[in-house]
């Protein structure tokens, strides 16, 4: 059976690793080398005061060979073992991190590596497929050239053209390329601006985005009331356009208007009852449930016990807050999955919907996704009111199956779908195709 207690066999990977001989080692700690070489065979329980003097000289923190140095190492581990690409029993996981710890570690440190890659294809495959700026200037450049072809193809073809037409169509070739030429600069600097403001790029909306995400949707001066939303925004320096300025002053005035609501005393006061719970926390304050989901995404880090997100939209199904969990990416702009309970929330107004939630083909934990569509709280009009919806999420551990959704058609794997709008570029089959 293998032993659990392995702090020897992590020292002596240690000093073999560094070429030392067993008895420099037993020197350097004043111990005797017979007594180190029990240790080393995990015969002999080590106390802590022993353990640092033979961290000392192996250059190592002493918390890097005590007992239980690998918990996150192993927790890594059980995860990549658990994804559904992989077929490995996460049982052992421990002991193998322990009994060689530089394999452990490479391994843990390529699934972690991996999942950032990954993320990070979800987020350009996202633009690709998302971004109103890119698609139109993209459009713009092909319908220019493809009108460049076409008259150079009449001037190739017909070379008996009467001046008059002759010079119609070099002039609208001149033209064109002109169009063509300032397009592509202004792509250029597009992508440029974007690179400059980051991965979530340069539309108004996308800055606003950022900087909330920069500030981790949190704002000390505005819950003790040492700052106005238009100090914040006077020192808002991620926010390079003015567009986007605006958009951020609004919403720090209606992050202000619940601070107001529901401070963070109050909070604080009933989270022990209520949790990460947006429900509980409406009921137990006397607040909007709008307010309570706004307030719990926008709490102090460290103050939840569990990370939470939310996502709100117009009623024409724009966004107009965004922010994603980890298991529960969101797109940057529109087009979201159908099938989110947020939608299903616009159609039927004030009544609240709940449900377990996985993105399809991810391999992710599931949430907990709780949605309700209400009129907005000012400037309503009665015969016609604006609705805007809110989708919470929380991690959750479902007694049901979760219901499989995606972050939207283009990138969701899911077949078949009663909601695909298009086909997905992750599939070519037949099967994908819209009919």
């Amino acid at each position: 059976m293998v032993q659990r207690q392995l702090t020897g066999t992590r020292i002596r990977e240690r000093r073999l690793a560094m070429g030392m001989r067993q008895a420099e080692l037993a020197v350097a700690a004043g111990i005797s080398g017979s007594y180190l070489n029990l240790i080393e065979h995990n015969r002999r329980r080590i106390g802590d005061d022993l353990v640092a003097r033979l961290a000392a000289p192996l250059g190592v923190d002493p918390g890097a060979l005590g007992e239980g140095a690998e918990v996150d190492l192993v927790a890594t581990l059980r995860e990549a073992a658990a994804a559904p690409s992989t077929a490995v029993s996460t049982e052992p996981a421990e002991d193998f991190a322990r009994r060689f710890p530089g394999w452990a570690g490479l391994l843990a440190d390529t699934h972690r590596r991996s999942g950032d890659l990954a993320r990070m294809v979800d987020t350009l495959t996202d633009r690709l497929n998302q971004d109103p700026t890119l698609a139109a200037s993209l459009h713009d450049m092909l319908s220019t050239a493809t009108a460049i072809r076409a008259t150079a193809t009449i001037l190739a073809e017909n070379r008996d053209l009467e001046p008059e037409w002759r010079d119609r169509f070099l002039g609208n070739l001149d033209g064109d390329a002109h169009r063509l030429a300032a397009s592509a600069r202004a792509l250029a600097g597009y992508l440029e601006q974007s690179a400059q403001a980051g991965a979530a790029g340069a539309a108004p909306q996308d800055e606003l985005d950022a900087w909330l995400s920069a500030q981790d949707w949190h704002f000390p001066g505005l819950e003790d009331g040492t700052a106005t939303p238009d100090t914040v925004l006077a020192d808002a320096e991620g926010l390079r356009s003015d567009p986007a300025r605006g958009l951020a002053q609004g919403w720090l005035q209606r992050h202000a208007r619940d601070i107001a609501a529901l401070p963070l005393a109050r909070i604080t006061a009933a989270l022990p009852r209520t949790g990460a719970d947006p429900v509980a926390l409406a009921r137990a304050t006397g607040v909007s449930l709008p307010v309570a989901m706004r307030r719990l995404a926008c709490l102090p880090p460290g103050l939840l016990p569990v990370p939470v997100g939310l996502v709100s939209c117009d009623a024409a199904g724009s966004f107009t807050f965004r922010r994603a969990l980890a298991d529960f990416p969101l797109p940057r702009h529109g087009a979201a999955c159908p099938l989110w309970p947020l939608f299903a929330a616009l159609s039927r107004p004030l009544t609240p919907l709940r449900a377990d939630l996985v993105q399809a083909g991810r391999g992710v934990a599931a949430v907990a996704a709780f949605a309700i569509a209400l009129p907005v709280e000012d400037g309503n009009a009665p015969d016609l009111p604006l609705i805007e919806a809110h989708m919470f999420l929380s991690p959750t551990t479902p007694q049901t199956p979760p219901r499989p959704v995606g972050v939207a058609c283009r990138i969701c794997p899911q077949d078949p779908c009663p909601g695909r709008r298009e086909p997905s570029i992750l599939d070519a089959s037949p099967a994908q195709q819209v009919v």
